[in-house]
């Protein structure tokens, strides 16, 4: 089952840049925190509203997005 309708965007929020819920905090703020050690307990404790789902959402985009074929200059 896809989270990734938890993500969304709004040219008036973030510019634009891929969000949880329509609410302020960016994907990638949710991923450089999990990136710098911090666990998802940790996620949610500093941000409250978030929920687990929403991690999983975020984790789930950035595997998606990252999933494009990679030309090699030679």
């Amino acid at each position: 089952m896809s989270r990734l309708d938890r993500i969304t965007t709004d040219p008036a929020i973030a510019h634009g840049r891929p969000i949880i819920r329509g609410m302020r905090i960016r994907v990638t703020d949710v991923l450089s925190m999990l990136a710098s050690g911090m666990s998802h307990t940790e996620v949610l404790d500093s941000y409250p509203y978030l929920e687990a789902d929403d991690i999983l959402a975020c984790l789930e985009y950035a595997a998606v997005e990252s999933d494009h074929a990679v030309l090699l200059a030679r």
